[in-house]
């Protein structure tokens, strides 16, 4: 088993293996079997886990926090790897106990694995969630490639199966190619898209204050809810981020990225996941350090909440 920060040898930042009174915790989801270009993601895991050690001892330099003592590791879920039906399935007994116990961050893995957290997040609250999606691709596809779910159906999928509040439903980064239905079907459904070409040349948080604004104010409008953040590495751009399976040029930068996730630390997010590194296509681990650091600042944010991320079941 592998593991994140502070934890021995293979953990992220090398933390202890979570124990009851563990508020934070990560755990891999080595899956790939829903790829439509490259494999490998369900080698990134272990990829982010390593990269994570570089962080030194881990202190921040914007939240001034670091996760020792706030931070277990999972481990990875033991999941079959040939079928998407079985790995969903066996996915929810050992998600459930976890989020319950924990404020998870999911190491992917392709896209596949988001829905079935979203469904574990739902049956848990009892209600659906905001969403805040980085991504070069709509994922609202009916079918895939001729079979009914994989890792660019989550999003319609979610959306129809109400896991997620529609106008509460952000994408960032958007620029692949696809057909006009898909491409809009979020803002169509009375949601937000914030493409990468409408973010070109935009850095820092004035820059990004008008993203910035328009989650809060949907957030609010909706009476705040519960927040998942689902981060496909292809969001960035091949510059930054060649290990993954379907990269597309045009895409953000790192700091873009890094400035909505500090920026935006303080939502009511209850977990987090990471997808799409494939460490085969990487240059330098630069896709693995990238992700490490995302998921590294999204913790250390939760950390610094002024209130216990601890939301309660309806």
């Amino acid at each position: 088993m592998s593991s994140f920060a502070f934890l021995s040898n293979n953990a992220f930042l090398k933390a202890p293996a979570t124990s009851a009174d563990t508020p934070f915790a990560v755990a891999g989801i080595a899956w790939d079997g829903s790829v439509t270009n490259r494999p490998g993601a369900r080698f990134g895991p272990r990829a982010i886990r390593e990269a994570s050690h570089m962080l030194c001892d881990g202190t921040h330099p914007f939240f001034d926090i670091a996760l020792e003592g706030q931070l277990g590791d999972a481990g990875d879920l033991l999941l079959p790897n040939t079928s998407l039906e079985r790995m969903r399935a066996a996915m929810g007994p050992q998600v459930a106990p976890l989020i319950r116990r924990h404020h998870m961050a999911w190491l992917g893995g392709d896209h596949s694995i988001t829905l079935p957290l979203l469904r574990s997040y739902v049956e848990w609250l009892g209600k659906p969630l905001a969403v805040i999606h980085f991504d070069a691709h709509c994922d609202t596809w009916e079918d895939h490639f001729g079979e009914p779910s994989g890792h660019g159906t989550w999003v319609y999928e979610a959306i129809n199966e109400g896991l997620v509040i529609k106008e509460c439903f952000t994408q960032i980064g958007i620029r692949s190619a696809g057909q006009r239905e898909a491409r809009e079907y979020v803002r169509d459904q009375g949601g937000q898209i914030f493409t990468a070409r409408e973010l070109r040349g935009l850095d820092g948080a004035v820059q990004l204050q008008p993203v910035l604004s328009a989650i809060r104010s949907r957030l609010s409008r909706h009476d705040h809810p519960p927040v998942y953040l689902s981060l496909d590495i292809d969001c960035l751009d091949p510059a930054f981020a060649p290990g993954t399976g379907t990269p597309e040029p045009g895409g953000l930068s790192t700091t873009q990225v890094l400035t909505v996730l500090e920026e935006l630390a303080d939502l009511p997010f209850v977990g987090m996941d990471c997808v799409e590194v494939s460490p085969p296509y990487d240059h330098a681990e630069l896709t693995s350090y990238a992700a490490a650091s995302f998921v590294w600042t999204y913790l250390c944010g939760q950390v610094a909440r002024p209130t216990p991320p601890a939301p309660s079941s309806s």
